[in-house]
Formats: structure tokens, sequence, C-alpha cells
């Protein structure tokens, strides 16, 4: 095959329309997270080089299928924890990286290498050569929960049930320095509501300047847990605002777009990309998301989509280019004035249907939401106000400079 590297026109990353393809590299972890969804994870199923290299020749093969068609291309890797299969990554980037220069593939030097990852072998050599290899290319977001006593209420060791939090703060300013704008991703469930508050300032004090955070989506919530979580939002909205870290800190839960009803004609968008994405497990097994392998889910059998020889299956993959918000949302949430921002994601959402079904919307949170759009407007109504009185207060400061002194 020639390579005409400059016939083509490259793109550089386009985060707007860019494929989501997972490797479930293992299934295996260090931890045994209290609120995982991934209920089946064990030290066996571990991906194959071969069971990759045929995934990606197929993925590479299909350039011009509609299923690819995106300008640009993230290869994530999850598990378990991925980097305990970190010297089978570094294999697959690799290959990944002369596959696309070898095809003059229009995803050549648009594409990323995604990882989300506990933290706890950050440092190890393997890792850091991996990073120094690809750094131009990569996407890495550790897990940190908060405060050690929070991070340590549910992020655990599997064997000893010991809190891992000091095993993975001592490698956070070394992702900093790597990774400046990194941020973390924080998962709150019941036991840890009365935490927020605190956690997420301690995750500003460590120099995160992003904090993703979201509850969990599985029903795990006790009567009264929606007001105990407003009011640690409430308290932490006086604290961003009151101390200013609105201005250079981040957390997702406050959004100016959140709250509002929505139109069902006009916002009719799925909240979840399964569908648009692509996963492969160590079998060699396809799904719309990793939320469909056996491993993610409690109650259903998995959902496959094909596998790595026969490839997609359009028919058992079409329910999921149908879904919107409409024909999966009972008509409470149509209605809801507090519509927007509200999430779901479709792998519960078929795990805890009724049958076997993904047009069956999970409610779970609805009161945890309700809560969240409450705090919110206390935090912006707050804010606005902030900013308008020292808008006032640097005009008037301003207009005393400007006046002179009349002159007899």
């Amino acid at each position: 095959m020639s390579i005409k590297i400059k016939e083509r026109q490259y793109n550089v990353w386009r985060e707007g329309n860019a494929k989501n393809i997972t490797f479930i590299v293992t299934k295996d972890c260090q931890l045994a997270c209290k609120y995982c969804y991934l209920v089946g994870k064990n030290v066996k199923e571990r991906m194959p080089w071969e069971v990759a290299k045929t995934f990606i020749d197929y993925v590479l093969d299909h350039e011009t299928d509609p299923d690819f068609a995106y300008e640009s291309v993230v290869w994530d890797f999850i598990g378990g924890e991925p980097f305990l299969e970190i010297e089978l990554i570094d294999k697959i980037c690799d290959y990944i990286k002369v596959e696309l220069y070898r095809r003059n593939h229009h995803w050549f030097n648009s594409y990323r290498f995604s990882f989300s990852t506990n933290g706890i072998n950050y440092h190890e050599k393997a890792v850091q050569d991996f990073i120094k290899k690809n750094r131009d290319h990569l996407s890495i977001g550790i897990t940190i929960d908060g405060t050690e006593k929070k991070h340590d209420l549910n992020r655990v060791y599997k064997i000893t049930e010991k809190g891992s939090y000091q095993d993975v703060v001592k490698n956070i300013p070394l992702w900093l320095e790597q990774f400046p704008g990194g941020g973390t991703k924080v998962t709150i469930s019941s036991a840890d509501i009365p935490y927020i508050t605190e956690s997420v300032l301690h995750l500003y004090s460590l120099g995160i300047h992003e904090v993703n955070i979201n509850v969990v989506f599985e029903d795990v919530w006790q009567e009264g847990d929606d007001l105990k979580f407003e009011e640690q939002l409430m308290q932490l909205a006086d604290a961003i605002i009151d101390d200013g870290y609105y201005q250079d800190y981040a957390c997702s839960f406050f959004s100016e777009h959140i709250g509002k009803p929505m139109d069902p004609e006009r916002d009719n968008q799925n909240w979840c990309g399964a569908g648009k994405m692509l996963s492969v497990d160590a079998a060699g097994n396809l799904y719309p998301c990793t939320r469909f392998a056996q491993y993610s889910l409690r109650d259903k059998e998995a959902w496959t989509i094909g596998n790595i020889h026969d490839g997609i299956d359009k028919n058992k993959l079409r329910p999921f280019l149908t879904l919107d918000r409409t024909t999966q949302s009972p008509q409470k949430c149509i209605e809801c004035e507090v519509a927007s921002g509200c999430a779901w994601c479709q792998g519960e959402n078929f795990d805890a249907a009724q049958t076997h079904t993904v047009f069956e919307r999970a409610t779970a949170i609805c009161l945890m939401h309700k809560a969240r759009v409450r705090a919110n407007n206390y935090y912006w109504n707050k804010l606005y106000r902030k900013l308008e009185l020292e808008d006032l207060r640097e005009q008037y400061e301003a207009n005393k400079r400007e006046v002179k002194p009349e002159i007899c």
C-alpha cells in the first residue's frame, strides 16, 4: 500500500465529533469500591493481544462505514483498572499509531488515548514510560473522591478493605504536573452525602481545578437523602462564592443550563451515547457501551451487538439509534418543570427495566436532581448578586477618581 500523507488534509482533534471506542482490557481491579456498578469484576477475563489486534483491524478496515464516519476518535481503555494491563495497552497503542499511518487513515493525528484510573500505580515506570511516549495524545483522569474520610468510605482494597486514599493522593502532584488541567470524577452515594462540601474544597486544595461530580444512578437512595444533599450543595455554594473559588475552580453540580423545562419537539436528544459508542471485551464481543457487558449488569443478560469476526449486527444496534428522550421517559419526566440537566444511564435503564428493553427510563435520581436544581438556583442567585455589587463598587470607586476638585 502506498503512503501519501501529504495528499490528505488531516484534522487536529475535533472534540465535538469523535467516535468513542473502548477496550475492556481487564475486569480486574485492586479495589472493591462499594458504589461500583461493575458487579462482575474478576481476575480471569484479560484481553488477549490477538483479540485487540483483530478488533483494531476491523475498525480501521471500515473507515468509510457510517458507524466510523467521525472526524476524530477516542480510544478508551477501561477495566477494572486499565493500568494493570499497561504492557498490553502500550502494544495496542503502538499498533494503532502504525496502522493509522500505514493506511493513510483520516484519524491519523486526530485521536486520543483516554483513561480513567484509580491512580494507585500511576507512578510506576511502565505507566510513566507510556505517558512520555504518548503525551500529546493522552487524556488521563485520576479518581479521588475527596477527603480521606470520604474517599476511604467507599474506595477500599478488595481483600483487606483498607482505604486507598494515601496510595492515590501521593500521585496527584505528578499527575497535575503532567496534566495541569486534569479533572477528577467524584461519585456520591447515600452514605457519603455529609462529606460533599468538605470533599470538593479538599480537592481544590490539592490543586485540582475541575471537579466532575455526580450521584449514582442506581436505586440506593434513602428517605431524606435529597434534603441532606441540598443542604450540602448550598453550603458548598456559600464556600465557593464567599471564598472566591468560582473565579478559578469548577464543580459540575453548578451549571446555568440545568433546571428548566424542555420542549419535547426541540429538546429530544438522548442523554447517553450508547449505540454511537463501541466497546469490546476480552472474548471479542461488541457492545453499544461497556454498561451492557455482563460484568456491568445485576439482573440482565449482556446485550451484544456483534463480535470482532462478524462485525456489528445492524439489527441489534438499531434500537440504540432510535433512542431519544420522549421514547423512554415517563410522562412525569417529559412534563417536568426542571427537566434540563437530569441525566440517565442507558445501561442502568436496561438493567432496572421490568422487561428486556432500553426504552424504559430509570428515575431513581429524580428527587436528587430536584434537590440539585434548588441548590443550583441558590448558587447562581447569590453569585450574580455578588458580581452586581462588585460592579457597583468598582463603578463608584471609578467615579470618585474621575471627580475633579473645583477651583475657586
